[in-house]
């Protein structure tokens, strides 16, 4: 997940005394530059995941100090690095605090450190960075294309990755990434990484196929939970206007089976823009598993609106409800005792219906078979590219 804050520490401690002051919590924030900032104008241009660095002389106070943080935070900087002795003899506790709340790494370097060669060293380690991290890129996508390329490929990854370990592939879009122009959709793409607290260089991040794709190799369930929740609720408080999807694929062993993990990821993905949900998880899909697994969209029709096309009739000519009433029977294993109780509608009234219904499809719903045909034309309908 290319040169983070966390590699520029273990570099920098000795090198530069460079110390965490604050912001532990985002020290997996990669770094896309290092910027020199003594006045806000130029933070305007931030794309996000710049790191500002600063001498402290045009920010001498504290209140200057946190409209300094407050910026940076609004356009997605990864970090501040402030360089102690002169204009900034010691950072206040309020400065702190503030990094410590929003996760921003807050990073010091002592006076005697020489600004300009720590950027340059700094600044040609995050682009050999993103050199290899690139070929990473290429190779995983190389995989999901080419299947029987994996080994070839795990010769390419095995520096960076465990290629006999666990793969879980997480796709995240807002519904319109292909729409976007490159440059603002690789603005939105330094965003996303800078949420994904905690992933760093057993993951990687790229975009692919109209979405942004988060490969995580060794990553347990519950790791990945924690760092999904977190990442969503700084999406949402920082972003709070953008849309946001996630689809989350399987965990399967071994690189081999990685173009299976996107497929399922994708499987999701599809889910969430079908339902208009903004997370699914591919293991907990039940029967959408195969459906949104189709892109054969003529046949969805034909097994759904099509199939249940008698009952979509009647309810539009007559305001009647015997597509929902279907659902539930489905639903409640053609208990009519059940539906009764869920409806809060007599069992005789129900029986009326159901007879109803069995006569406009012409079929008898005993049988397990039409029963199970039936409750995938239901769950068809459901899906938002499917015209009832």
């Amino acid at each position: 997940m290319g040169f983070t804050v966390e590699d520029m520490l273990l570099l920098a401690a000795d090198r530069y005394h460079m110390k965490l002051e604050a912001g532990a919590r985002g020290w997996s924030n990669s770094i896309s530059w290092l910027m020199m900032v003594e006045d806000l104008t130029i933070i305007e241009h931030f794309d996000g995941k710049e790191l500002a660095v600063t001498t402290g002389l045009g920010f001498p106070s504290e209140e200057k100090l946190m409209a300094l943080l407050q910026t940076l935070l609004s356009h997605h900087a990864c970090g501040l690095i402030i360089n102690t002795g002169r204009h900034i003899l010691t950072i206040p506790d309020r400065v702190k605090e503030f990094c410590d709340v929003n996760d921003l790494p807050l990073l010091s370097v002592p006076w005697e450190v020489h600004i300009a060669d720590m950027i340059k060293d700094l600044t040609m380690r995050i682009f050999l960075q993103g050199m290899a991290d690139e070929q990473t890129s290429s190779a995983f996508i190389r995989v999901i294309e080419e299947p029987r390329s994996w080994q070839a490929c795990a010769q390419e990854l095995l520096p960076y990755f465990d290629v006999d370990g666990s793969f879980q592939v997480i796709l995240i879009s807002n519904g319109s990434l292909d729409q976007m122009d490159t440059v603002e959709r690789k603005r939105l793409g330094y965003r996303i990484e800078i949420f994904l607290e905690k992933i760093t260089h057993n993951s990687d991040f790229f975009y692919y196929d109209s979405s942004f794709v988060l490969i995580g190799n060794n990553i347990t369930r519950q790791q990945m939970d924690a760092i999904l929740d977190n990442f969503i609720n700084r999406f949402r408080r920082r972003l709070s206007g953008e849309k946001l999807y996630v689809g989350i694929g399987s965990v399967l062993p071994g690189l081999q089976n990685l173009h299976t993990c996107y497929q399922r990821a994708r499987a999701a993905m599809n889910a969430c823009l079908r339902l208009d949900l903004p997370l699914v998880r591919f293991d907990e899909m039940g029967l959408y598993r195969l459906l949104t697994s189709s892109s054969d969209l003529l046949l969805l029709q034909e097994m759904g609106p099509d199939l249940l096309r008698p009952l979509l009739d009647h309810d539009r000519q007559h305001g009647s409800s015997y597509v929902k009433t279907l659902e539930e029977y489905l639903a409640c294993g053609g208990s009519y005792q059940k539906m009764a109780r869920k409806m809060f509608i007599h069992r005789n009234t129900l029986l009326y219906r159901m007879n109803k219904i069995e006569k406009l499809l012409g079929t008898s719903l005993e049988s397990p078979r039409e029963r199970i045909k039936y409750q995938l034309a239901c769950l068809i309908l459901h899906l938002k590219e499917i015209q009832p």
